[in-house]
């Protein structure tokens, strides 16, 4: 019987500083949890509320451009959210743009816990242990986000860097990014950058450690193709990016 392993890491000995993160990279739904069932359809689980729709495409793309290490969640953002903090009580989602999660509606304290045990501690315990491997290691985490939500507008923004005070890494990459002038760029859009206790606060903003996250207009990356080629895109302007905010720190 094969063991359920909520994180994978690809490229751990790759001599980049930087570290590829996707905390919302698979809609997997472990069996422990309610048999391996939400109670959701196959539709809302293909949608943006259990994970981050080509997310985890363009982070292997570019954690391999840029030989870099990639660490990636293994459970739906809908099990339990790992850009949570632990107290947070979005960190297990009963409600999600519409749509009810039946399996979270009555959940139970031990339930919670269990899922942190089994997927939330686990993955973040491996992403500290293998920043730690790491001399001043760079955070580069990527997410992708939907291009309206329910009741919202539309959101323009192709590509947005989201940050909060520690700004070292996100102002080179903003405008960076802005001389591509096809790209539609947000500075902290489509929201702010600050997430109490989430993944860049516990192991980028506490310890110090240069950080960017990157949110991608999901409808951009739904092909491989469009996955790769947005990869290809990135890879230059962060490894420029880096290598300035490395200049200025030295």
């Amino acid at each position: 019987m094969l063991t359920y392993q909520p994180y994978t890491i690809e490229g751990e000995n790759r001599p980049n500083g930087a570290v590829i993160i996707c905390d919302h990279a698979t809609n997997t739904v472990p069996d422990f949890v309610n048999g391996g069932e939400l109670g959701i359809s196959k539709k809302d689980m293909a949608r943006h509320i259990a994970y981050d729709v080509g997310a985890l495409g363009v982070s292997k793309r570019l954690a391999e451009k840029m030989n870099a290490p990639l660490i990636y969640s293994n459970f739906s953002r809908l099990v339990i959210d790992p850009n949570r903090g632990e107290d947070d009580p979005t960190l297990v989602m009963q409600l999600y743009d519409g749509t009810i999660i039946p399996a979270n509606r009555h959940i139970t304290e031990k339930e919670i816990n269990l899922r942190k045990d089994l997927c939330y501690r686990p993955y973040h315990a491996a992403l500290e242990t293998l920043l730690a491997q790491r001399e001043n290691p760079i955070l580069l985490s990527i997410h992708t986000y939907t291009k309206k939500l329910n009741g919202y507008a539309e959101r323009p923004w192709h590509v947005g860097v989201l940050h909060s005070e520690d700004e070292r890494l996100s102002r080179p990459l903003v405008p960076l990014l802005q001389s591509h002038s096809e790209l539609c760029v947000g500075d902290n859009e489509p929201y702010s950058g600050h997430l109490p206790g989430d993944t860049m606060e516990y192991h980028a903003l506490i310890p110090n450690r240069i950080h960017a996250l990157i949110e991608i207009r999901n409808d951009l990356v739904k092909t491989k193709v469009n996955q790769r080629e947005w990869a290809d895109k990135l890879a230059p302007i962060f490894a420029e990016a880096v290598k300035i905010t490395q200049a200025q720190e030295a």
